[in-house]
């Protein structure tokens, strides 16, 4: 097959698939045949050197691809083009993948907090593996297309949770790289200070060649960390994960964990230490430290002036979801003291996570503690796991939080499947640039499961 049919055959998929599930915002039919025709030259070449080469893919729409509507889920933005490719985009297209489409995600992320859903301009995420329930946030489209087997791979974004929480709930791995290893440059800021890109993809395999792509310095990105990611070849990943040490605390998946999912997640636990040979050692994040409490008062401040123009202006009650639209308009009034006060104690958290990775390599969770949860109930009360009433955080409950607060990078995974038939999967958490040893880890899990692999069946 030739990149140029291959190109088309992910087009007509995503074309004909893709609504089904409201993870298409935009085809790019014709980009991704100019792509492919550059793809096939390179092949006949024998110039070829990058395994992307002729890969189509999808990315989030936030980030920038010339020429085609960017309109960051938002009703406001439904016409907005840029004249630029996004860092990541252009570093895709000269690795030689294909762009097939852009595709759905959460209106403006999610900033300022969303109650339903149907918070997108393509209407609410539907997971391939039941309709009724929700792909994920904000990355839904990239969750949702990679899940169904529309696209290889996707790019999506977290700010905390937007990769994790879309590839828990659709089955696929996703990698949240180091802040700062990926330019952010050409996509919609939400929260300068813990915005990240990174791949969602089958396999772990994969989210490491898509990252080497797209790692590296960016001039046009003042808070470029400057380095490149490579994956571990074979041996060094056998000597690396000799012996590795696998921090755990379970009291999150042994107390938090849902009814349908705990099972599932115990299982994957056993099984990873089980496959790693991993030494584990007990450990938890403090729990005195407010890691959701800190994320939202930096997310907040940041995302109000981010899009301060646009909520003072006519355009913002456009905005579909009216607790997100409260919450923005709160973001304008977040005092400095609070804002400063919680960019301090980040430097508590950094010093926690470097008490514990001291005693281990990786630290160990749950993606979600339950399987995607329906279309229709509200996000600020899913049971068991949030909301006015849920239990306070115990063991690593607020890994995510926490990990976005450090800028730490993460690998999630499918680890089996929920007594409902949904997927679940598992977390690790490394410290600082350490995307080598995660991917690694969880390529160790791949090679012996199958998890990773299983596909739902498309609905007619």
């Amino acid at each position: 097959m030739s990149a140029v049919e291959l190109a088309g055959a992910a087009c007509d998929l995503l074309e004909r698939e893709g609504p089904k599930y409201n993870a298409l915002a935009a085809l790019t039919r014709d980009r991704a045949r100019r792509e492919a025709l550059a793809a096939d030259r390179a092949i006949r070449a024998r110039t070829a050197r990058s395994r992307l080469l002729g890969i189509p893919y999808g990315v989030k729409d936030l980030l920038s691809a010339k020429g085609a509507p960017t309109t960051w889920g938002a009703p406001p933005f439904k016409d907005q083009v840029f004249d630029e490719d996004a860092t990541a985009v252009a570093k895709l297209r000269r690795s030689g993948a294909t762009l097939a489409g852009k595709l759905s995600m959460v209106e403006l992320a999610g900033g300022g907090g969303y109650r339903y859903p149907s918070a997108s301009l393509q209407g609410p995420g539907r997971n391939p593996w039941d309709r009724e329930r929700w792909s994920g946030g904000s990355s839904s489209g990239s969750g949702s297309a990679v899940g169904a087997g529309l696209v290889p791979f996707a790019l999506g974004s977290e700010t905390s949770g937007s990769i994790g929480t879309p590839s828990a709930y659709c089955g696929v791995t996703g990698l949240r790289p180091t802040y700062g290893l990926v330019s952010r440059h050409g996509a919609m800021a939400l929260c300068w200070t813990l915005d990240k890109i990174g791949p969602m993809a089958r396999t772990a395999e994969d989210c490491g060649i898509v990252l080497e792509a797209i790692a590296g310095p960016d001039p046009k990105d003042a808070t470029s960390s400057g380095k490149r990611f490579r994956p571990l070849a074979p041996r060094d990943a056998s000597r690396r994960l000799r012996g590795v040490r696998i921090g755990y605390a379970g009291e999150e998946i042994e107390q938090l964990g849902g009814a349908t999912a705990k099972a599932a997640l115990l299982r994957g636990v056993r099984e990873l230490v089980r496959i790693l040979n991993a030494k584990t050692v007990r450990a938890a994040l403090p729990p005195d430290i407010p890691y959701g409490h800190m994320v939202g008062a930096v997310l907040a401040a940041e995302a109000g002036s981010i899009f301060a123009e646009l909520i003072e202006s006519d355009r913002f009650e456009e905005l579909r979801d009216a607790k997100q639209k409260a919450g923005l308009r709160q973001g304008l009034e977040i005092k400095a003291r609070d804002y400063l006060k919680a960019m301090r104690l980040r430097v508590s958290v950094h010093e926690a996570f470097r008490r514990i990775f001291d005693d281990c390599d990786l630290l160990l969770s749950a993606g979600r503690t339950v399987t995607a949860t329906p279309l229709t109930q509200p996000l600020d009360l899913p049971p068991t796991a949030g909301g006015a009433n849920a239990p306070k955080p115990v063991g690593n409950a607020a890994l995510i939080a926490a990990g976005n607060l450090a800028g730490l990078p993460a690998i999630f995974f499918p680890c089996g499947f929920g007594t409902d038939g949904l997927p679940v999967g598992l977390q690790l958490v490394g410290p600082p640039f350490s995307e080598g040893l995660l991917v690694a880890a969880a390529s160790a899990y791949q090679r012996e499961t199958a998890h990773h692999s299983k596909r739902p069946k498309r609905s007619p």
